[in-house]
């Protein structure tokens, strides 16, 4: 079962399934795989049979803080999982009715009986459950989404070796020389030259898009499709946009990408 997950707002370490240890274990290898491009995210940590103790929430914190992601919420399996793990746990047996069982007449005595014990205490004679109250208290133990990653701005001129990795958007007022890279989940926007490496929906997002004022990347990457600068052989003074269209990413012009894309 995979421990990190991405979803739509964020994180998500699901610790479902796993011993505590080897979790932490696997959690900090994962994370050193790729040091910067979680920074700056949020997570939920999903529980799995036993709710983590102070200590443990505490050591799971200081790794998802070392790699620069932070904890804002803890959830508990849904009622539903939970009743789905203990009736796969329960014990399969043969079932056995009594004398008393097979009989509807013992059942209509007993419940007779406890209707006109109910009458004589001025009760009514089916129970209530208050709706109201019972919302209000599953709304409370509810652990409120995180937000949606936000987007990072850069000011200034990226220079060869340099990069940048963000979980959201990323939105550069300058140019990205030759020999920059920028990868990100959701959009990159470019207000200059755009020269360098470009990796859009990294997570799997092909409605990820990169826009630039000069579309001449060494290298496009959107999710999964990968094009390069041979494909390229003219310029244009007008800003482009680069999308998936068809399983393949194609660049046109700003004013014309909404006609070419639909």
């Amino acid at each position: 079962m995979s421990l990190l997950r991405g979803r739509g707002h964020g994180l998500e370490v699901h610790l479902a399934g796993w011993d505590f240890d080897a979790a932490i274990a696997e959690l900090t290898a994962r994370l050193s795989e790729r040091p910067e491009f979680y920074r700056g995210t949020r997570a939920t940590v999903r529980y799995g049979e036993t709710p983590l103790d102070a200590e443990q929430l505490e050591a799971l914190r200081g790794v998802l803080a070392a790699a620069g992601i932070e904890l804002t919420g803890v959830e508990l399996p849904s009622a539903g999982e939970e009743l789905a793990r203990r009736r796969a746990l329960r014990p399969k047996r043969e079932l056995k009715l009594s004398d008393a069982a097979r009989s509807l007449v013992a059942d209509f005595a007993g419940a007779r009986s406890d209707i006109a014990e109910r009458r004589k205490r001025g009760e009514s004679s089916v129970r209530r459950v208050n709706v109201a109250a019972a919302a209000t208290s599953a709304a409370a133990l509810q652990v409120a989404p995180p937000p949606p990653p936000g987007t990072l701005y850069h000011v200034g001129t990226l220079r060869g070796g340099q990069a940048l990795h963000h979980a959201g958007n990323i939105v550069v007022v300058g140019d990205a020389n030759p020999g920059t890279e920028l990868v990100a989940t959701g959009d990159i926007v470019v207000f200059g030259r755009l020269l360098g490496v470009a990796h859009a929906g990294a997570q799997g997002d092909s409605d990820a898009k990169v826009y630039a004022l000069h579309l001449q990347a060494t290298q496009l990457r959107i999710a999964t499709c990968i094009a390069l600068d041979e494909e390229r052989s003219y310029e244009t003074s007008e800003p482009e946009v680069a999308f998936v269209r068809d399983g393949r990413i194609t660049i046109a012009p700003f004013s014309k990408a909404a006609e070419v894309a639909g």
